[in-house]
């Protein structure tokens, strides 16, 4: 009798991994924690979006939807490969072990990668070299304008092209972005030997997790950043006017969360143009993003189906219409270029329409649940019947406690009423003290194909945990850490030992 194989995974991203520099790197820690949920016979680790940052550091509103983050970089990688000085790595400032200080991280690290680029283009070996160039051979096609996009910020002191910048520049005239390749190669060169840095140590850290048995789960939103160079070197893909302004912006409608909606401000997509073109930017963007991970998760995956469009220079998201998207068209081109198998989950949480579900179900894509959805406590009492429960999850479905967009759980129990409190105790039939563990311990006992909890919940950290609150815009946001991969114990036997009473050890 063939058994469905049910997998444990762990999110958590790689700049709340501890290190001496400020923020996570792509160095020991990476493979150190890797063991780590090798113990724990974790099969998957997820991690948000890998992009640069920008303003608000949100991974989710990166400059590239293809770069890497520069900043995970190790510097001592690159000490040992001898592009930097040992002492340059030696005697870091001191930073704060729990929260990321992005401004302080950036004008320590920056330099340091600026200086390693420059001894790799003086002093690289041949066979690094020749690697190097091809890697940029290999992609250029998004490489060259990301390079160059970087160099602008700089200079312009501003990533908003689309009103700082002079016109020139905005709308990419030719011989202007001709003559700004050859006013800038010596700096566009050194973003790209700082690519090669990030891609050739990712590539190592995902290599040692496929060797332990583990896959990583990328992540991708839906919509690029206004502020990106996906936007700027894409605006025949997305509904912008001729001077390169939006004429509408995402977000979601009114509803019982938000009585104005939420105006996220992103372009949309011009489907038509994509249609014109095979949907080829989204099949490359698909395609990149599964050399750096394994499975993706793709955020408001309800947007493929329709979206909510909203007129530009609207106050609010409450004046927006739904507008269908060619969600069938566009998987059925990524099924015949990049197989029938496509590792996608879809994040269909919120409102979920029949298309959307129908979209998910006919594309074989799991779900997503969330255990602290699955308590509707507004009622007074536990309805049974919720899809969230873990007595009632399917196969197809991915079974979170929490994401990096909710409290953790025991912030999010902490902040309940009493007699909401005592609803959820009754149910997993524990004190005040079990029930973050009850919590992992139903999710991986539900039928779900994979369960996975935020890392704070493995270390039962309260709100002060708290990855992401959305809407908001404060330097707390996408800035938690991890102090130590020195886990109790206890901690590590327990897990593990739900994992295997749980039968989610994978292949």
């Amino acid at each position: 009798m063939k058994h469905n194989i049910r997998r444990a995974g762990v999110l958590m991203h790689p700049t709340s991994l501890p290190s001496a520099f400020g923020i996570g790197s792509l160095g020991e820690e990476a493979l150190q924690f890797i063991d780590l949920l090798h113990q724990a016979k974790i099969r998957l680790w997820q991690i948000l979006p890998l992009g640069p940052t920008g303003y608000g550091d949100s991974p989710y509103a990166a400059r590239s939807t293809f770069a890497g983050n520069e900043l995970l970089i190790d510097l001592k990688s690159l000490a040992y490969d001898g592009y930097l000085d040992v002492q340059d790595v030696l005697a870091p400032p001191r930073f704060s072990t729990d929260r990321v200080d992005y401004g302080k991280v950036r004008s320590y690290k920056e330099p340091l990668l600026g200086k390693a680029a420059d001894t790799f283009l003086a002093e690289a070996e041949e066979q690094e070299r020749i690697d190097f160039d091809r890697f940029v051979a290999e992609n250029d096609w998004w490489l060259d304008d990301y390079a160059l996009y970087q160099v602008l910020c700089s200079v312009f002191h501003d990533s908003r092209w689309f009103s700082i910048w002079p016109k020139e520049i905005r709308l990419r005239e030719p011989e202007t972005m001709a003559a700004l390749h050859a006013q800038y190669a010596k700096q566009t060169t050194r973003i790209k030997v700082m690519q090669y840095f990030f891609f050739s140590q990712w590539k190592k850290v995902k290599a040692y997790a496929n060797e332990m048995s583990i896959q990583i789960i990328g992540d991708i939103p839906i919509f690029v950043a206004p502020d990106s160079v996906d936007a700027w070197a894409n605006r025949h893909l997305l509904k912008m006017d001729e001077d390169g302004k939006q004429t509408v912006s995402s977000g979601v409608p009114p509803d019982a969360f938000s009585a104005d909606g939420q105006l996220w401000g992103n372009p949309v997509y011009n489907w038509e143009a994509h249609r014109k073109q095979q949907f080829a930017w989204w099949i490359k963007r698909i395609q990149k993003t599964l050399e750096s991970c394994d499975i993706i998760r793709i955020d408001h995956f309800r947007g493929f189906a329709a979206y909510w469009e909203v007129p530009q220079g609207e106050p609010t998201a409450m004046n927006g219409r739904w507008v269908p998207s060619p969600g069938k068209e566009l998987f059925a081109a990524l099924h015949a270029q990049l197989g029938e198998q496509l590792p996608i989950i879809a994040e269909d949480l919120g409102v979920i329409t029949e298309d959307v579900e129908e979209l998910r179900d006919s594309n074989h894509f799991p779900g997503m649940k969330i255990l602290q959805f699955a308590f509707n406590l507004e009622q007074g009492t536990l309805d049974a019947t919720n899809a969230y429960l873990p007595h009632n999850s399917t196969y197809n479905s991915v079974i979170y406690t929490g994401t990096h967009d909710n409290n953790t759980t025991k912030g999010w129990f902490d902040g309940l009423d009493a007699a909401s409190k005592d609803i959820v105790r009754r149910y997993l039939e524990c004190p005040d003290d079990q029930v973050v563990w009850q919590m992992i311990r139903q999710m991986l006992l539900s039928s779900s194909k994979d369960a996975i909890l935020p890392m704070q919940d493995w270390l039962e950290l309260g709100e002060e945990g708290r990855m992401n609150i959305p809407s908001t815009c404060n330097q707390s946001n996408w800035s938690w850490r991890l102090e130590s991969l020195v886990l109790e114990s206890w901690r590590i036997d327990r897990l593990r030992s739900l994992v295997e009473l749980s039968g989610r050890i994978g292949l």
